[in-house]
């Protein structure tokens, strides 16, 4: 059997994603409470969170807004992206005004975040990139990637999401970014 190089690097990318996952999953979570949720979007679902990046810079008409563009092209040329996210709950606590407001019900009643999921965020962020850092399987995380996720509707609730685009090949499409 031979197996050429674009077929086995494209399973590394798909097994790494989902040791991602893995690793989002069993990060530590604040209280032990978990809220994280995870996704791999490859062909056509990648493409479309790229068309979807392109839409907001139109919709937008946002000159800062032009780096989106460069971040989609990110998207498209990657062989699959993982998307970690936070779901919004609330911790219920008499005292803590992280997220800015005095206590928890300020905080449901006006909309905020409870910053615990957001620190969770970016503990199972951080624990998926180190995995893919492991494989050697290059990789960027984009907000911009994410915050055009949070308009997909991929999963019921209101997620933040942030966004880990995958790649092999000869050079990191992720440096030397214009």
């Amino acid at each position: 059997m031979i197996i050429n190089s674009y077929n086995a690097e494209l399973e590394v990318v798909l097994q790494t994603a989902k040791r991602m996952c893995a690793a989002a999953r069993t990060a530590p979570k604040a209280r032990g409470v978990d809220n994280i949720v995870t996704l791999i979007l490859t062909d056509s679902d990648k493409d479309n969170l790229a068309a979807k990046m392109e839409e907001i810079v139109e919709r937008e008409q946002n000159d800062r807004l032009k780096f989106l563009l460069r971040d989609a092209g990110n998207v498209r040329n990657s062989a699959a992206v993982v998307l970690i996210g936070a779901k919004n709950a609330y911790a219920g606590l008499p005292f803590c005004s992280y997220c800015g407001y005095d206590k928890c019900a300020s905080c449901e009643e006006n909309g905020g975040r409870c910053a615990f999921n957001m620190m969770d965020l970016g503990i199972a962020v951080g624990s998926a990139v180190s995995v893919a850092a492991d494989d050697r399987v290059d990789n960027r995380i984009l907000y911009t990637a994410g915050k055009a996720a949070c308009e997909m509707d991929y999963l019921e609730g209101n997620i933040i999401w942030l966004a880990i685009p995958l790649s092999i090949k000869g050079k990191n499409i992720f440096f030397d970014r214009k």
